[in-house]
Order: structure tokens, then sequence, then C-alpha cells
């Protein structure tokens, strides 16, 4: 033993939350579902163009309960890549470019062993467990811009949606999250838009629609408005569905269809005490991780970009861009 560290024997073999055993794998031995997500991107242009430097976060980083086994990215034309970890220690890819091109591809493939729950029973800390509490006075310097309201709303539109779901009292926490989450789900409709930018979430509140981004960035602001620590998550949607690898396959785990899946996907972190950032997906009302691929965790849409770049020419030599998405089990 270490001062503050537990040291284990060579070999030993740890059960990690959200771990779970294989039905014929031998005792302690936990299941390692292997997923493969391929993420390609096109951009097509009239004529040869330069190109700026371009930004990538298309590699997740390792945790408890996800392991990255291999990474492949592809570029052409040919690139020289660096990488670095941003403010909030996210794996980025800077490409830089030296031949012009008609043509601009990504293609990133991951193999990951992921070990998501679906609806758990989260572990919370006795004081935090019911609605309203305090996050500890040592935590809040690391919290705090989390917590703070971003994006303007005079009329407080989004408190009183949000004080719906309390009931005057004190409220179980888990239950509070879990209700909003799942009634972002079914009071707004998914749309799909392929412009720049997330609605703010007064916008999406008046529209009652939205990307899974402006989903979001809604639950985001709701719970700041609760006082609570939230952040922005960009990732992949693993839609068994749509997985070709799989015979019969059905959707999210209660059999209703997912929404999002075969493009990039945005969900919700929030900060509670004693189970740290959980995982909420608005869009589809699941809770936990048990079908999301996280890549970037970012304060702000904005900071979790999985691409951006730019190009040195007229603006009609663009013609369109491509995005193709497969996650599939194995």
């Amino acid at each position: 033993y270490l001062e503050g560290y537990v040291c284990f024997p060579l070999g030993s073999r740890l059960l990690f939350p959200g771990h779970r055993r294989a039905p014929d794998s031998p005792e302690g031995e936990p299941a390692m579902p292997l997923l493969t997500v391929t993420h390609t991107t096109v951009y097509r242009y009239q004529r040869p163009v330069r190109f700026g430097e371009h930004r990538l976060m298309f590699r997740p980083r390792d945790s408890h309960d996800m392991r990255l086994v291999d990474a492949a990215l592809t570029i052409s034309p040919q690139a020289e890549v660096r990488w670095l970890h941003d403010v909030f220690s996210n794996s980025i890819a800077i490409a830089s470019f030296e031949e012009p091109a008609e043509e601009l591809r990504f293609e990133s493939r991951i193999l990951l062993e992921h070990f998501g729950l679906h609806d758990p029973e989260f572990v919370i800390e006795p004081y935090a467990q019911t609605y309203p509490f305090s996050y500890p006075s040592e935590e809040i310097p690391d919290l705090g811009r989390s917590m703070e309201r971003h994006y303007p709303d005079p009329e407080r539109k989004i408190d009183a949606w949000v004080k719906t779901f309390l009931s005057g009292g004190p409220v179980r926490t888990q239950d509070l999250l879990v209700n909003i989450t799942k009634a972002i789900h079914e009071q707004f409709t998914y749309s799909k838009r392929f412009s720049l930018g997330t609605q703010l979430p007064v916008e999406t509140l008046e529209l009652g629609s939205g990307t899974c981004r402006d989903l979001a960035m809604f639950m985001m602001g709701a719970a700041r408005a609760l006082g609570l620590a939230a952040r922005f998550v960009s990732g992949y949607l693993y839609d068994p569905a749509l997985d070709d690898t799989i015979e019969g396959a059905t959707g999210a785990p209660d059999g209703e269809e997912i929404r999002g899946a075969g493009d990039t996907h945005a969900w919700v972190q929030v900060y509670l005490p004693g189970a740290g950032w959980v995982e909420f997906d608005p869009t589809n009302g699941l809770v936990g991780g048990a079908n999301l691929i996280r890549v970037a965790v970012a304060r702000e849409p904005h900071q979790a970009l999985p691409l951006q770049g730019s190009y040195y020419g007229a603006a009609e030599d663009y013609i369109d861009m491509e995005v193709e998405v497969r996650v599939t089990r194995g």
C-alpha cells in the first residue's frame, strides 16, 4: 500500500461499475462487448482548393466504462497530423495540408470495449439524494462555470418549465432528472438540421422541436436552472436495430425506436455527488450510457464539434458534404 493509492498484484481482475459478466464467462470474468465505429466525412468542391488546418474530435478517452482497443485515422489528401489535449482533456487531432484537392476525406475507425449501463440506480451521497441540495464548497470552484446559465431567458421560460417537475417539497434527485429526460423525449419532436450552430434553449422550448444537440442544450439549461452542474457530450449512438451483425435486433432496451443513430450524437452529463458525472440522453429518454459512446465532453456545444476547418477558394467552389456513421457490434 502507498499513501492514497491501492496496489493490486499483477494479473488481478477488477470488476468496475458498469462491467457485466457474460453468461458463459468464468466467475469474475467481465463481459467485454466490442463495438466498432466507422465515421466518414467527405467534402467535395468544383475545382481543387487549398485547405486550412482542420480540428478533429474522433478519438474517445479510456475510462472505467469504455476501453479503446484500436484506432485508425485515414485522411486524403495526405496531411500532417499532430495530437493534443484541449482544456477539457479531450483528444484532438490537428491536420495540416500542403496539396490542393477537389475532395477532402476523413475516415475514423475505432474499436472499443463498452460497459455502459441502462437505467442504473445511482449511488448518490445522502445529502444529495433529495433536491434541493448544495454542492460541497471544495467542488464549487471546479463546477462553477458548468452551473452558470449561459443563454438569455429574460422571461424565465425555462424556469417555469422545469418547476412543473417540483411538487413544492423535496423530491428524489434521480427521479427529478429521469422525469426531465423522459419529458423532453415525449414533449419535443426530434428533427435533423444540417445548418451550423445550436438553438438557444428558449428557441427549442418555443419550437417544441430540435436536433439531438438542441435537446441536449435545452436539458443543460433546465439542469442549470435548478442549480445543477451540467455539460455537453458529443459522440456516437449504438442502435442494435441498425446493426446488420445482430440478427433480429431491436432498438432501445424498452423496444422504442432510437433517434439520432447513423450520425454523430449529443447528450448531457449532470454532476451528482457520489455518482459523479451521469449520462442523460433527452433525445431518446435514456438514462445511463448503455447505447452511448462518449468522445468529447465540454461546457458548451461549440467546444465539442467533431470536425471543423476551412478552405481557400470561392464560396461557389463548395459542392456538398457527406457524413456516414456506422456503429456495429464486434
